[in-house]
């Protein structure tokens, strides 16, 4: 494990992996380090041509968490990492981590290119909207020590997994993990701000961004996921977008990696060797 300290003086840890132009991973709600299989998976599949930095966003796993929270402060943290790779990075962002990376990409960090993986935009009405006031009541519950309920409200009202379905995961290993980053959920609510509001109108933000993107879904995802991707991919001017046919939002690192070597080896002038046959 290695760190760097963001602007605020919080501690972000990381692990790096790998030879080559940085590579920085950008996690989605609940995921880090302890926990990520699939990131880690991406981590090796990706080393023999990038230097891969998957870290562990402020308020998890290792990272500490400086209040009071605020979007701007997670940019600060991928400036942070990005100065420690050398002062510029391609960054790969998972769902609401994706959300993140164009915050950070329109802010103005030196990303050299951006990919995203099925940003959960809400831009029709191919879904339910999430009720307002999730962040607060996530804060909420979290500080009274009713984290399964914090998270049992995001899978259900934000996620939309049945009743039953977040029922049964209360009973997997992994559940007093995401309890454990449930306070974190509030900061995921954050960096979606406006953008699961059934309408394109808030990803226009975003049209004048100049980084070269690839937007990637996967087959088998909901539609309203979907839609989002063509919304997003659609909006920014040097985007491409790429489906993995069979995939869902819980993508395969060994599905994911080849288009990633792609993208980013075509960036960099060479082919990351191994990850594609």
């Amino acid at each position: 494990m290695e760190t760097v300290v963001s602007k605020d003086g919080t501690t972000i840890a990381f692990d790096r992996v790998g030879k080559g132009p940085p590579l920085i991973l950008v996690d989605g709600a609940f995921q880090h380090r302890a926990i990520d299989l699939t990131s880690s998976r991406l981590a090796e599949l990706l080393a023999p041509g990038v230097t891969v930095f998957h870290y562990d966003r402020r308020g998890r796993g290792d990272s500490g968490d400086t209040a009071p929270y605020a979007v701007e402060r997670e940019i600060e943290d991928l400036e942070a990492l990005i100065v420690g790779a050398g002062g510029s990075a391609h960054v790969f962002g998972m769902s609401s981590g994706a959300a993140l990376a164009l915050a950070a990409a329109a802010h103005g960090l030196p990303i050299v290119s951006l990919a995203l993986y099925e940003p959960p935009f809400i831009v029709d009405d191919t879904r339910p909207l999430p009720p307002p006031g999730l962040a607060a009541r996530y804060t909420e519950l979290a500080s009274e020590d009713r984290r399964g309920e914090a998270v049992a409200l995001f899978l259900t009202k934000a996620v939309g997994l049945p009743d039953d379905m977040v029922a049964q995961l209360r009973n997997a290993p992994v559940w007093p993990a995401l309890e454990s980053v449930a306070h974190t959920l509030a900061y995921d609510a954050a960096v979606m701000g406006d953008t699961t509001i059934g309408s394109v109108e808030p990803l226009k933000r975003w049209a004048s961004l100049q980084t070269p993107t690839l937007v990637i879904d996967g087959g088998d995802s909901p539609a309203w996921a979907r839609n989002a991707v063509s919304a997003i991919a659609e909006t920014l001017p040097h985007a491409e977008r790429r489906t993995i046919e069979g995939q869902t939002h819980q993508v395969s690192a060994d599905a994911l990696a080849p288009i990633l070597d792609a993208f980013f080896a075509e960036r960099n002038g060479a082919h990351i060797e191994g990850v594609i046959a």
